[in-house]
């Protein structure tokens, strides 16, 4: 992990409160009636006909406190977390309040479900990341005088969730878009690990095959005395030439050569 200022802010992290809290504003002065929650909160018996709610939820808050609570983790949990996945954070925060909808929305199936709003499912995916990726680092909580490794704070969270989901499918806190986003958070994690880990081991046999393959034979470098060598062998096979067949027994270019070696012999 990164060491960063205790205040800095990352693009998506950045971008994501501006957006909620930019949203939370216009909700409660612009946007006030109910129409607007009804047709951007996600009520999950009729999610596929307003399926841009699969969405729109997430940037809709039911006060202050809830709003503030969620970008405070968000906060916390996202800096650290969009400096180790970069430019993919904006598409694991989206992943993962999408599966606190689609888990939701399955649940239909057997209980009924009351709609939801809030960023709880995508920020407790972020918080998952963090915890995932950096288990045992400490964590303030207020009021708490001890910190607490971020796995367990999590581990907390969750299952927190898990006791009280069944009550809370009637109204109140959404713990099944929660446990959502803790799921798919999980998923995306584990499946990315997965094809890094195969990428990792396919350039690690790229490399070895490179390494058992035989080196290609260098040409060997060009000698400075290579052309005298070339003369002299060819002197020597017309001298053996003579000596087998005579002096008439030459080519044009055999008595050439003889005559401009012996130039050569004498100028030395």
């Amino acid at each position: 992990m990164r060491q960063t200022s205790p205040l800095a802010l990352t693009p998506w992290v950045r971008g994501l409160i501006i957006a909620n809290a930019v949203v939370y504003l216009l909700t409660i002065t612009v946007f006030t009636g109910p129409w607007f929650l009804e047709h951007f909160a996600f009520h999950p018996a009729r999610a596929a006909q307003q399926w841009w709610s699969f969405a729109t939820y997430m940037f809709l808050h039911q006060g202050l406190l809830h709003l503030a609570f969620n970008m405070l983790l968000l906060f916390v949990f996202g800096r650290a977390v969009e400096e180790e996945m970069g430019g993919w954070f904006g598409l694991y925060y989206a992943f993962c309040g999408l599966g606190g909808a689609i888990l939701s929305y399955a649940f239909t199936l057997v209980w009924p479900v009351a709609p939801f709003i809030g960023a709880s499912g995508a920020v407790l995916g972020v918080a998952l990341a963090f915890a995932m990726r950096w288990p045992n680092t400490p964590l303030y909580v207020f009021p708490i005088p001890v910190p607490i490794k971020a796995k367990w704070l999590v581990l907390f969270f969750a299952g927190i969730d898990i006791l009280f989901v069944a009550p809370s499918m009637s109204g109140g806190v959404a713990r099944l878009a929660h446990l959502g986003g803790l799921l798919f958070g999980y998923l995306y994690i584990k499946a990315e690990d997965t094809v890094v880990h195969r990428a990792r081991r396919a350039a690690a046999r790229v490399t070895a095959s490179r390494r058992r393959l035989p080196r290609p034979e260098r040409a060997p470098a060009p000698q400075r005395n290579a052309a005298p060598r070339s003369v002299e062998d060819d002197v020597d096979r017309v001298l053996d030439k003579i000596s087998a067949s005579g002096l008439d027994s030459l080519t044009p270019d055999e008595r050439r050569l003889l005559d401009e070696a012996s130039r050569e012999l004498r100028e030395s």
